[in-house]
């Protein structure tokens, strides 16, 4: 990394200057609950923003709507609720999304298309809009500097708040990068159900905010996997105000390699986090492809091996069973010589040229009963390289699942 980054305790999205964040309780995970499930992060300043959303053809109203408003201004608030995804709603999810941002835009004085909208929790189930609106003025009372119950607020399946901040130094000023994420199930590569808010004071120039931002989600959030599934709803918001006073940073200029570590490092971090918080996994998986025909296809096998269900039951039987690893390698749709596959656990070698070392099985199964261990592929036939964090999947996950819809069935 070129920068040097000091990581800050205890920091979030109002750890750069000028931003605040509030949360309140409207009862939308729970009825006359006192769960904290909307939140609100505000710049006092203007800001250059951008947003990476979810790749799923069916996207949630908050998700149209914000992508709509983004095209034309930069957003300088995100209003966001937990509990409910307002995702396959009709018409009325639309309105109800616009209601939100138009609240949310009286309440802070502010042109509504500034306002980013994120939902997050059960599809298909209208949202509770009488329950936010009456809310959102409070939200406006509140805002502080402490981003706790924000990042608390936009939990679901998590069991635990998920943030961080770093500071860096670009042309002689201190920059600091905040953020705060929620996700821990139907987590899959090409954007995670996850959502996740970026904030920093650094001067950037919006070109070099979206590159920046392109990058650090391709090597973070588009590389976990827990389940295998995509969501309705995902949504990255960046937003930078400036108010560090550094010499604006723009694309490939000074300052640009050491904001783009330090957003890349932000960013990665959130996401282990999510992985590491998957709803009841047990262990962490990185999975490194090494020696492929392409990029290309040490993408397909690494994705291949990371959803591999039998794979993924194996490590929670913490089985070393290389054989469920390479048979998913097989089908990847990558090019493959069986002879030249070698397999490794944290560097231990299962399998060399496709075929068993009769590694002494104590070795394998030393690695597998960790909480996290790297599983390594090499194909031996190129130079493509990539890797992905997946998790295990356990009947605890199955019944978490088949209780939470079942608990939500009888409301």
């Amino acid at each position: 990394m070129g920068a040097k980054l000091e990581k800050i305790r205890a920091g979030g999205v109002c750890t750069p200057k000028g931003f605040r964040c509030s949360a309140v309780s409207c009862g939308i995970k729970t009825p006359d609950s006192d769960k904290l499930d909307l939140a609100l992060i505000v710049s006092k300043h203007r800001t250059v923003g951008t947003a990476v959303y979810t790749q799923n053809e069916v996207a949630a109203a908050p998700v149209r709507l914000s992508l709509q408003y983004l095209k034309t201004t930069e957003p300088r608030a995100v209003i966001v609720n937990s509990g409910n995804a307002n995702a396959c709603t009709g018409p009325a999810g639309i309105e109800h999304a616009r209601k939100m941002a138009s609240a949310t835009a009286q309440a802070l004085g502010i042109n509504r298309r500034e306002v980013q909208v994120c939902s997050t929790g059960i599809i298909g189930v209208p949202l509770p809009i009488d329950r936010i609106l009456p809310r959102i003025p409070e939200l406006s009372e509140k805002l502080s500097e402490g981003s706790d119950d924000a990042a608390r607020a936009i939990m679901t399946s998590d069991t635990k708040p998920k943030s961080i901040a770093v500071k860096l130094t670009v042309g002689g000023e201190s920059v600091r990068i905040g953020a705060i994420a929620k996700g821990a199930g139907m987590i899959n590569p090409q954007m995670a159900t996850m959502l996740c808010f970026v904030t920093t004071d650094a001067a950037v120039s919006k070109a070099e905010l979206v590159a920046a931002t392109r990058e650090a989600v391709d090597l973070s959030f588009n590389r976990i996997s827990v389940d295998g599934d995509m969501s309705t709803n995902d949504t990255v918001v960046v937003m930078a105000n400036g108010r560090a006073e550094n010499k604006p940073i723009t694309r490939n200029g000074e300052g640009s390699r050491a904001f783009r570590d330090a957003l890349n490092f932000v960013m990665l971090s959130l996401a282990k986090k999510i992985v590491s918080d998957g709803e009841r996994v047990t262990k962490m998986v990185e999975v490194q492809i090494r020696g492929a025909g392409s990029q290309i296809d040490a993408e397909r096998i690494a994705r291949a091996v990371a959803n591999s269900k039998l794979v993924k039951c194996s490590w929670n039987g913490e089985d070393p069973n290389w054989g469920r690893i390479i048979h998913a390698v097989g089908y990847s749709g990558a090019r493959v010589k069986e002879e030249m596959v070698d397999i490794y656990f944290d560097g231990v070698a299962a399998a060399k040229n496709g075929i068993s070392t009769n590694a002494a099985i104590g070795d394998l199964l030393q690695v597998v009963r960790k909480r996290e261990f790297t599983v390594g592929i090499d194909l031996n036939i190129g130079k493509g390289a990539y890797h992905v964090y997946t998790s295990d999947l356990s009947p605890e996950y199955v019944e978490f699942n088949r209780a939470e819809y079942a608990a939500h069935r009888q409301k």
